[in-house]
């Protein structure tokens, strides 16, 4: 794409996960621009992920929308990628004592989603050794879970794109936007770029993007989590273990290469920023999984921070602005934006060109209008 082209029939302003897969998707269709505001697409939450496709996480429109993204991350378009997607990993969702009606809970939530196992004390432990003896009283145990190649679904978007004819500007932070005669112009950098609809992708930026559009806002709220990688105790073989993740989300570890990657799994109100991790958290973190797992956390290899952004209850928020013409809406993906992409992308980008909505989303029983902008859990 000549870099003195301006007009465009669609804009994506951000280029995370989220604004990446739906420009990819749309420049199959129509001619497409990503306006990235940072030096590389994915420096924020999309660099920062934990990386896991898990059917049973989140709310039922989140799991519909994970279960019709399987079949994209096992069978990527041709000249997607040059390896797979997907490693397996059983993930583990596990209750101590005070906690156990959790589990039942859980289990008829999740019943007709996915297949999972009850497990009692004994398997709990031997399912996950690494827990100390006595915490857990049973788990949850997900043999439908996978690792994500986080990075390689990311460049696989973005060489997607640019195959179909789609361009990328980064360093071209959006500082102006205005409608006329049908028409958005965006000012980014100092250049101004035109097309009749804008898709806002800009993650925890979002509701910033949507005032300045004069879209309003959806009462996004950017929350801070926290990760630590830490050495795996010395002689065990970690690999094959499971995610093992607090039934009320109050902890999580997860093998990695050879470490244990654990998080508090803090959930912070955050200003949109490039976000540190805080010295309390770790601290919480540490103390937490000392208490589960049979660890004595004696060293930090690494640390950091992202932000999971969310409104108020908890679904994304997909669809046409309700207060100004052309101005669509992706955000608010939390921490799901990973594993519910393919399909969220493809659903987003029939949205936009006012196409049905694709056969196989609608079967997991998803609702559209569960994720339109405007509803009662997606107010400013």
């Amino acid at each position: 794409m000549a870099t003195s082209q301006r007009n465009f029939d669609v804009i994506v302003i951000g280029a995370g996960m989220a604004g990446a897969s739906v420009a990819a998707e749309l420049a199959r269709e129509v001619r497409v621009l990503l306006l990235e505001m940072e030096s590389q697409p994915g420096y924020h939450t999309t660099g920062r992920s934990a990386a896991i496709f898990a059917p049973v996480y989140g709310p039922a429109p989140i799991r519909a929308l994970t279960r019709a993204s399987e079949a994209f991350f096992l069978a990527p378009p041709d000249g997607f990628g040059d390896h797979a997607l997907f490693s397996p990993r059983l993930i583990m969702m596990v209750a101590c004592a005070d906690q156990a009606g959790k589990l039942d809970a859980m289990m008829e939530e999740i019943s007709g989603d996915v297949v999972a196992e009850r497990l009692d004390a004994a398997q709990t432990r031997e399912a996950q050794p690494l827990l100390r003896d006595g915490y857990a009283v049973g788990s949850v145990l997900d043999r439908s879970g996978q690792d994500i190649d986080v990075a390689a679904l990311h460049q696989g978007y973005l060489k997607m794109l640019r195959r179909a004819g789609g361009g990328v500007v980064t360093k071209a932070k959006v500082n102006a936007m205005q409608r006329q005669s049908g028409c958005w112009q965006v000012t980014a950098a100092g250049e101004d770029y035109n097309a009749p609809v804008v898709v806002n992708a800009a993650g925890a930026w979002a509701d910033e993007v949507g005032a300045l559009a004069g879209a309003g806002t959806i009462g996004l709220i950017p929350r801070r989590r926290t990760a630590l990688m830490i050495a795996s105790p010395c002689g065990a073989e970690t690999d094959s273990l499971p995610l093992t993740v607090d039934i009320e989300e109050q902890f999580y570890l997860k093998p990695d290469a050879g470490r244990l990657l654990i998080s508090p799994a803090n959930e912070d109100p955050e200003v949109p920023s490039d976000v540190q991790p805080d010295e309390m958290d770790v601290a919480i973190c540490i103390d937490r999984v000392e208490r589960a797992f049979d660890l004595d956390v004696r060293r930090i290899e690494n640390k950091w921070a992202g932000l999971r952004s969310f409104v108020a209850d908890g679904v994304p928020v997909v669809g046409l602005s309700t207060q100004v013409e052309g101005f669509f809406w992706l955000a608010g993906q939390g921490g799901y934006g990973i594993q519910s992409a393919p399909a969220l992308s493809r659903l987003a980008a029939a949205m936009v060109l006012g196409a049905a909505v694709p056969a196989d989303i609608l079967e997991q029983g998803l609702n559209p209008d569960d994720l339109k902008p405007g509803r009662e859990g997606a107010r400013g």
